[in-house]
Formats: structure tokens, sequence, C-alpha cells
């Protein structure tokens, strides 16, 4: 992927990212038990791996991290994207550096590797299983 088109789609996964915490946030259903907007779980009546995950990272933003990582321990992974990417690539653009643009790079090959990919696919497995297990 070239460095301006993961730029982009980073800086817009973003701004999507907190325009829906926003959303979330202000109309008071933040921790709230009711299904949210996975189209999966809407479907096929269950939760995806990814259930729970706004509600993770409201949680962290209300500073309760145990909470958090009962709703979906992906919430800390989030929060961590929506506070370094931005602030990382705005440092590049003014910069005329590719910093996460290599890093980017380098994670992806990292990724790919065998003993890496798949005990990663593993967790995530065992995360889908314990959100329907504990039934969101």
């Amino acid at each position: 992927m070239a460095r301006n088109k993961l730029y982009v789609l980073l800086s817009s996964a973003c701004a999507a990212g907190y325009i829906w915490l926003m959303l979330t946030y202000h109309r008071n259903v933040s921790l709230a038990l009711e299904p949210g907007v996975c189209l999966f779980k809407r479907v096929t009546g269950v939760p995806c791996p990814s259930c729970g995950s706004t509600r993770s990272v409201l949680s962290i933003l209300n500073g309760d991290i145990f909470g958090a990582i009962l709703w979906n321990p992906f919430g800390i992974i989030i929060v961590s994207i929506l506070l370094v990417f931005p602030v990382w690539m705005i440092g590049d653009v003014l910069s005329r550096k590719n910093t996460l643009f290599n890093a980017y790079n380098r994670t992806e090959l990292f990724l790919k590797r065998r003993w890496i990919a798949i005990p990663a696919i593993l967790l995530v497995l065992l995360n889908w299983i314990w959100n329907i297990f504990k039934g969101l």
C-alpha cells in the first residue's frame, strides 16, 4: 500500500472512530447491554469477535480498565490506535518522514510469519468464543 493511501485510510478510520465515540457517548447508551450496530450479530444473533469494543473504549475513557477488558480486550488496541496514529501521522507529514509507513510495513511482514499469525488468529477466535460465552 502506498504511503498516502495508508495515511488517508488511517485518518478516515480514526475520524470515523472519534465520530462514532462522540455519538455513542452523547446518546448515553455507552454501557448499555442492548445490541449495538453489529451487522453480524443482527443477522446471525451471535456476537462477532469485536462486539463490545465500543463499550470497552468508553470504559477506558471513564477510567475503568478492568471493565474495558471484560467488555472486549480489543478496546485497548483501539484506544491506542486512536491516540497514537493521528499524532504520528501529523508528525510524519510535518517532518516529511515515513516513520509510520515504515512501521506499518514492518508490522505487516511480522504478522505474516506463521509463528505469529497462527497465535494471533487463535487469540481472535478465543475472544470470539468469550464474546459468545458471556452473551454479548
